[in-house]
């Protein structure tokens, strides 16, 4: 992917719109409009759409607010629960998780280096009256910045397409810690005039590299923890090593299109679709090192490593769907997907032969239902897998009641149960101790899921969650110290409690989020924070006339100590450890972020207590979390 050129065109894009910016003006009741200068029409802010996955719909949001602010960072989206490794661009540690999924086929694995990895519902689609651009903007750590540069238009009313392009490029302060990253991605829809055929579709193609070197050793985090002025500067820290990276690269091409065989009339709001959801994922994740290392164990060759294994995951739906006014949307499915995982070579240790691929095909149904009665709003999904390789099924029900227009209240219950995911059952690798075939050894991993939440702007927002596991499959050492799949026969249950409320004072505001945490069955293969928190105070006003908005104030990270995962390169992988306990330190940043007309501007003294509340601050072990650092950045929109 040649990723100046993709970043030239967009600049060029965003180049022509800056030549004819429309000015934003605000209505009597505080919504924003967009003046065109060329025909002096006024189109209104709330036309610029934003369509999900599921056809969801918002609109484009260029105010500034607390929210923008937990947003902008490197995966743009409130990342509370999740700690950063050093480096712009590495992987994150998860302090809470989330088992909720609707899929029945196991996943790829290298789930560390997927947090920017952007799937199906991660891509939205777009409907604007006038050319819409945005430009985010964010400095890194030492030689590199993070941009994310993005373009729609509608052609017609009928037809839309857009254009974006998130690069990043980040040498960090460690030794052998450079990440650069890329995420492509193409959007167009289409309707006929009449809108009884619709259809989308996206392509989307990134690259997530990152050297690795394997965190400091035992005798560095001794020093990293003694202050010593001599090791302030991190680059005179020799990690374990220095010649190896991991990446994961894929491409996606999707294409969602539907008719209704029924004609649109003002007589009836009956409706009949049929329609195709079809998509095909190539993906691959490799490791590389010059040379082996004691850090991973013994070698089948004793020199260069590369591992590489991929997937190609080919799925197509075919749907009916009826709506009814009264009776609501309900939809039939059937689905058929095709996999292909593995690697190009068959390996033998010991006279044991590892197979090398897994391929096979699944046929499946499914359905889904979503209504609205009253206050009352029902939605929920199944899917089952019927025949092939691997067994599998899901069901989501939603329930949402409106108490109030502040008050909403929402109930949920997700099962599921598929196979571990992909890397578990088969891995290959030059290292001897990472070759393993468990794909008629282990079960499918079933979850349930039960949660209940309350939601109000003036009161509070709060949620409790329980979560069953039977057969939960993680990674965790051996009796060896080996880094190995593991899948435990006792039964897990895992207790979420949250509550987020912000007081407002005049011009001041403290805005706090809290979440409890507890594993009742099953500590010591599921560790998490009893706590964590993020509380912010923070000043709001307009200055200069109102020509400019101010928001500036101190946020307070923390959670509590706990047996917090290791990391492991080679995998691309978090594993449990029960030896080392990290936390308990807080992180406080200062932010000034301004709005000037469509710009909003954000400066950040990030975790500026380092200094002087110790240093004890990691992201996993062996693996320091960020120093003390000024960073700044900003967004951009354009209306043409």
């Amino acid at each position: 992917m040649n990723k100046v050129f993709l970043l030239g065109v967009l600049l060029l894009f965003n180049f022509s719109t800056v030549m004819s910016q429309t000015t934003l003006s605000r209505t009597g009741g505080g919504g924003d409009t967009l003046q065109s200068a060329p025909k002096n029409k006024v189109a209104k802010i709330e036309q610029y759409l934003i369509i999900d996955k599921n056809r969801d719909t918002t609109f484009v949001d260029s105010t500034l607010s607390l929210k923008k602010d937990y947003k902008f960072n490197y995966l743009r989206r409130d990342d509370f629960g999740l700690l950063p490794f050093a480096n712009l661009g590495q992987t994150y540690n998860s302090l809470t998780h989330d088992y909720k999924t609707n899929r029945s086929l196991p996943v790829f694995g290298a789930r560390a280096k997927h947090f920017n990895y952007m799937e199906i519902e991660d891509i939205h689609y777009y409907h604007v009256p006038t050319p819409l651009s945005e430009m985010m903007y964010k400095t890194a750590f030492e030689q590199g910045q993070l941009l994310d540069a993005f373009f729609t238009v509608n052609t017609s009313k009928q037809f839309n397409f857009s254009i974006a392009y998130k690069g990043l490029r980040s040498l960090g302060k460690y030794q052998h810690a450079l990440t650069s990253t890329g995420n492509f991605r193409f959007t167009t829809s289409y309707s006929t005039k009449n809108n009884r055929y619709q259809a989308r579709a996206h392509v989307v193609m990134q690259d997530i590299l990152n050297e690795e070197n394997g965190g400091l050793t035992d005798a560095d985090v001794a020093n990293f923890q003694s202050g010593d002025p001599e090791f302030i500067d991190r680059s005179v820290f020799a990690p374990n090593f220095e010649d190896a990276e991991n990446s994961l690269e894929g491409k996606r091409f999707l294409l969602d299109h539907q008719y209704n065989l029924l004609k649109p009339s003002d007589s009836t709001s009956n409706s009949i679709r049929v329609g195709q959801v079809i998509s095909f994922e190539d993906k691959f994740y490799q490791y590389t090192q010059a040379t082996r290392n004691d850090f991973f164990g013994e070698s089948f060759l004793g020199n260069a490593i590369k591992d590489r294994v991929t997937l190609e995951e080919f799925s197509n739906q075919f749907f009916v769907q009826y709506k009814n006014k009264i009776l609501g949307e309900l939809q039939f499915n059937a689905d058929y997907a095709n996999y292909n995982y593995g690697y190009d070579a068959v390996t033998v240790i010991d006279g044991k032969q590892i197979t090398n691929r897994l391929k096979g095909s699944v046929f499946g149904i499914g359905g889904s239902y979503q209504n609205t009665i009253g206050g009352f709003h029902l939605n929920g999904e199944f899917g089952l897998n019927i025949s092939g390789d691997f067994n599998g099924n899901f069901l989501d029900l939603n329930a949402s009641f409106t108490l109030s227009p502040d008050v909403n209240v929402m109930a949920r219950l997700n099962t599921n149960s598929k196979q571990a995911n992909y890397n578990m059952l088969l891995y290959q690798s030059d290292y001897l101790n990472y070759n393993w075939d468990n794909s008629d050894a282990f079960k499918n991993v079933q979850t349930q899921n039960l949660a209940f939440k309350i939601q109000s702007d003036r009161f509070a927002s709060a949620g409790v969650e329980v979560t069953s596991i039977t057969n939960y499959t993680y990674f965790g050492q051996d009796a060896n110290n080996r880094v190995k799949p593991l899948q435990t026969d006792q039964s897990l249950k895992y207790l979420k409690v949250d509550l987020s409320k912000e007081f407002k004072v005049g011009k001041f505001a403290l805005d706090n989020t809290i979440l409890y945490q507890n594993v009742l069955d099953g500590e010591g293969i599921l560790n998490v924070p009893q706590i964590i928190t993020r509380n912010t105070l923070y000043f709001s006003d307009h200055i200069f006339k109102k020509a400019l908005f101010l928001q500036t104030g101190i946020t307070l990270n923390y959670f509590t100590d706990y047996k917090m995962d290791a990391y492991d390169p080679l995998l691309g992988e978090f594993y449990v450890q029960n030896t080392t306990d990290i936390g308990n330190f807080p992180r406080l940043d200062f932010f000034i972020n301004a709005k000037v007309r469509q710009t909003r501007i954000f400066i950040k003294a990030e975790h500026f207590n380092s200094a002087f509340t110790g240093y004890n601050y990691f992201s996993a072990p062996n693996n320091p979390y960020r120093d003390f650092t000024i960073r700044f950045g900003l967004v951009w929109n354009f209306f043409l």
